[in-house]
């Protein structure tokens, strides 16, 4: 994956084609749903040519038109967008980002036990690496 960080607009198109897979400008364009007036079909498609220049997606040809894919992957975006998150806002206080995670919304009983299952996953791999301490 490139060592690049998406922007809030360029995230929206890249979870567009990780929903649809490979897309056309205007199957993005319709997929990021513009209101009126709000994005042009033109930016989008410059939005496009910018994330392929930074690496974050390719064309291929689709008849007439290019069908742009995601080159990354929605995991490895999604860490690194977190990890810089907690370490900008949180100063890598990695308790008190889940603890206001937590706290700004009501988690489901499913959400509480997958989270469970997450901690016990983690403590597993940080005790395999003999450490107790937290790490980033």
């Amino acid at each position: 994956m490139p060592d690049v960080v998406p922007t809030p607009r360029e995230l929206e198109a890249l979870k567009v084609l990780w929903r649809q897979g490979p897309a056309t400008v205007r199957e993005v364009y319709q997929g990021l749903g513009p209101r009126e007036g709000e994005l042009a079909y033109t930016t989008v498609l410059s939005l496009l040519q910018t994330m392929e220049q930074k690496g974050l997606v390719g064309h291929e040809s689709a008849g007439k038109a290019y069908a742009y894919f995601a080159k990354v992957r929605r995991d490895s975006v999604f860490r690194k967008l977190a990890g810089g998150f907690l370490d900008q806002v949180f100063d890598g206080a990695m308790g008190e980002y889940v603890a206001r995670a937590l706290q700004s919304r009501k988690p489901s009983v499913a959400e509480l036990e997958e989270l469970e299952a997450m901690i016990a996953e983690a403590k597993k791999l940080a005790l395999g690496r003999g450490g107790k301490g937290g790490t980033k």
